[in-house]
């Protein structure tokens, strides 16, 4: 039986804080009570279900205190309970009583379980069906545990530096874990603890009589629980799921590291006969020999049913993929409507426009983020030649709460450089770009009053010593580069200065560097030491 010295002082604090029961005066009126008396006052009492970002955050940090972590879980399993109890249909407080379970799975550490806690207490205010508002919501609050000194103790000893990779990867752990037999195992463990806690005060006045009231309606709900639980498996995998992604984006902008550079050293675009004839040369990884691989063939835009689709779409909101030459970019295209809060996600370089119409999906980007060479599949399946585009840099495009995009989503098509598709692209007949990955196009709004989206980046045109050359120290704004001849503008290399779009997040370094070929190193460098144009915008 538990002693009444300092730790059952740490556990009466922690369990008058987490059940509002707390005093003035700091102190419990009832602290001459035995302690498994107090406990089961504690939770039988009034659970808060309204609990702020706060105060579930200093919940998950207590729960470090030995004792306190099972008597919480046990705590909110009779609060869910006690929700059931009054309706058996409920379907939130099923949900809740799931979520609830998963914290007494065996193999979760303290730690853990007050991530999942945080998530947890987020997800049931706003519900299944708009996750992402959920996690956001969560994530601060998130943050505002880890960097408490008990859990920063906690990483330090088991040597966790990463903590958002470390985190994912246990989350991942627990998806694999969620059936039906598992949450009912964890709740016939609960109700053990519950028993054994019973037998202690079961033959005292009053307050025996409430425990094994308690107990039985416990029991109730357990009987209940064959017929109910199986039905939350599914949006339990799909609540980590989404908290796990969400750590591993995280994780990867928190290894990146953000480039808000002093001094930023940049490799331009290749021009296509300089990439046509490096391709040749080295046989770049990210090259499908004909015949080796799957063959994704670009749509038509000149056949009829494209253009009726196409058109009809527009009509209604959607991108004009015809007017602006993207459909042969796709294998399919199927209209989508991006309800907020959601997140793409744009590779571009530091010449590329932020506020471009080339994205992928957050589950796309993770995907891409955890292959071997992110670099080489995000050519190979996303089928972008590197004359196209350079990379080393990634921008993040939030659609708000209450916004919905209409944007075109689909497979890439594999793109080839053969003579009749691309003019001069005739070198390279026998390899190919695969594609098959699928990419998102629309076109970023430009707010009320503010010019195209092209624009919207605050870009600088750097001056070149002479062509192919490297770049100088003079610039000029976009606005006089447009006006040049037409014959001088390949004196200039555009660098991006800022995004300015609101909302677009970035650039973020991809960590991948800015070039294809090692040749690339002593091509077109630029190294400005007061360059604003990888300012981030957060």
């Amino acid at each position: 039986m538990m002693s009444e010295g300092l730790q059952t002082t740490w556990m009466r604090d922690a369990l008058s804080w987490v059940t509002d029961r707390s005093h003035t005066d700091g102190t419990s009126k009832e602290a001459s009570k035995p302690i498994h008396t107090w406990m089961w006052e504690a939770i039988q009492g009034d659970f808060n279900h309204e609990r702020s970002g706060g105060q579930i955050a200093f919940d998950a940090a207590i729960s470090f205190i030995p004792g306190v972590d099972q008597i919480c879980d046990i705590r909110d399993l009779v609060a869910d309970c006690r929700q059931l109890n009054e309706d058996i249909k409920d379907g939130a407080a099923w949900l809740s009583l799931a979520l609830t379970l998963i914290g007494l799975f065996p193999s979760l550490g303290s730690l853990v379980k007050g991530a999942l806690k945080i998530i947890f207490l987020f997800v049931r205010k706003h519900g299944v069906d708009h996750l992402i508002l959920a996690i956001d919501k969560g994530m601060t609050w998130l943050i505002t545990y880890l960097r408490k000194r008990e859990v920063q103790q906690y990483l330090k000893h088991i040597k966790v530096d990463e903590v958002f990779h470390w985190l994912a990867k246990k989350v991942r752990e627990v998806i694999g874990k969620i059936n039906k037999q598992a949450l009912l195992g964890a709740f016939d463990r609960a109700i053990g603890v519950l028993k054994s806690l019973l037998a202690k005060v079961e033959w005292m006045p009053k307050i025996g009589d409430r425990a094994q009231a308690t107990y039985l309606m416990v029991l109730k709900i357990r009987k209940q629980a064959d017929q109910y639980i199986a039905h939350q498996v599914e949006p339990l995998q799909k609540i980590l799921d989404a908290f796990a992604r969400r750590l591993e984006a995280e994780s990867i902008t928190a290894r990146s590291g953000i480039l808000n550079a002093g001094n930023v050293h940049f490799r331009g675009t290749l021009p296509e006969a300089n990439a046509v004839a490096l391709m040749q040369k080295h046989q770049p990884k990210w090259l499908t020999k004909k015949g080796a691989g799957p063959w994704f063939r670009p749509l038509n835009p000149s056949a009829p049913n494209i253009i009726n689709r196409v058109k009809a779409a527009v009509s209604d909101g959607y991108p004009d993929i015809l007017k602006n030459g993207q459909v042969n970019t796709f294998a399919d295209i199927s209209k989508k409507d991006i309800a907020g809060p959601a997140r793409l996600y744009r590779i571009l370089s530091p010449s590329s426009a932020g506020a471009s119409h080339c994205w992928v999906s957050e589950e796309v980007f993770l995907k891409l983020m955890k292959e071997s060479d992110p670099k080489a599949a995000w050519r190979k399946y996303l089928a972008v030649w590197p004359d196209w585009n350079a990379n080393g840099q990634y921008v993040v495009y939030e659609v708000k709460k209450g916004e919905t995009l209409k944007v075109w989503e689909g497979p890439a098509a594999s793109q080839t450089k053969v003579a009749g598709q691309g003019g001069a692209k005739h070198d390279l007949p026998d390899h190919y770009l695969e594609g098959g990955w699928n990419q998102i196009v629309f076109y970023p709004h430009s707010p009320a009053g503010q010019p195209p989206y092209s624009l919207m980046d605050d870009t600088r045109h750097y001056k070149r010593k002479a062509p192919g050359d490297d770049l100088t120290n003079q610039h000029v704004p976009h606005s006089v580069h447009s006006t040049l001849p037409d014959q001088q503008k390949p004196d200039y290399e555009g660098i991006r200065a800022e995004i300015k779009h609101p909302n677009i997040r970035g650039p973020f370094d991809t960590g991948w560097g800015t070039t294809d070929f090692d040749v690339q190193l002593s091509q077109t460098k630029l190294g400005l030491p007061s360059l604003p144009g990888q300012i981030t915008n957060r």
